[in-house]
């Protein structure tokens, strides 16, 4: 089977970049994928199952933007009981952990997508050109249902917080 390929949604730096995979929707079923956690230990969308999710996704935790949204999802996880925040990239999960200690980044999940770009290709967020994620937000009710999807225009942006927040936020009521 051949991933689907979709172009003009997204810029790099200024330049147009494809991305493999489908475009999730607002009330689309998430989909299942399969990525590893900082122990190396396999994780599924079900291992948060009945809970409100938060997708954060980034290219990698190592570049200004995405460290400054994985700090701001995790001093929101704080206010946030009952939502699971996780942020999903294709840095390696000792890289990973490495940041996060450094960070002190304890309230998100961080998941490391490198190994089958399952979560990438399932959400429509991979990079054909270089291998990494767009930078993405998606909450997930406890229904497995896409209450918000948020694909950035520009990878060098941040994303919509507040929205995200406020979906989640109504997903919890």
């Amino acid at each position: 089977m051949v991933s689907q390929e979709r172009t003009g949604v997204v810029t790099f730096k200024g330049n147009p970049v494809t991305l493999i995979g489908p475009e999730i929707k607002v009330g689309d079923v998430a989909p299942n994928f399969k990525v590893l956690a900082n122990d190396l230990s396999e994780v599924t969308l079900d291992d948060t199952k009945g809970s409100v999710r938060i997708i954060s996704v980034v290219p990698s935790l190592d570049t200004g933007v995405c460290d400054a949204q994985t700090r701001r999802f995790n001093e929101e996880a704080a206010k946030l009981e009952g939502v699971h925040i996780l942020t999903i990239s294709v840095d390696l999960p000792f890289a990973q952990k490495r940041w996060c200690g450094a960070a002190g980044i304890d309230k998100v999940q961080t998941l490391s997508d490198h190994r089958d770009l399952s979560f990438g290709t399932a959400y429509g967020v991979v990079i054909k050109e270089l291998r990494l994620l767009a930078r993405a937000v998606f909450v997930i009710d406890q229904n497995d249902k896409v209450v918000y999807a948020e694909y950035v225009p520009e990878i060098a942006q941040h994303p919509n917080y507040e929205a995200a927040i406020g979906a989640a936020k109504k997903a919890l009521q």
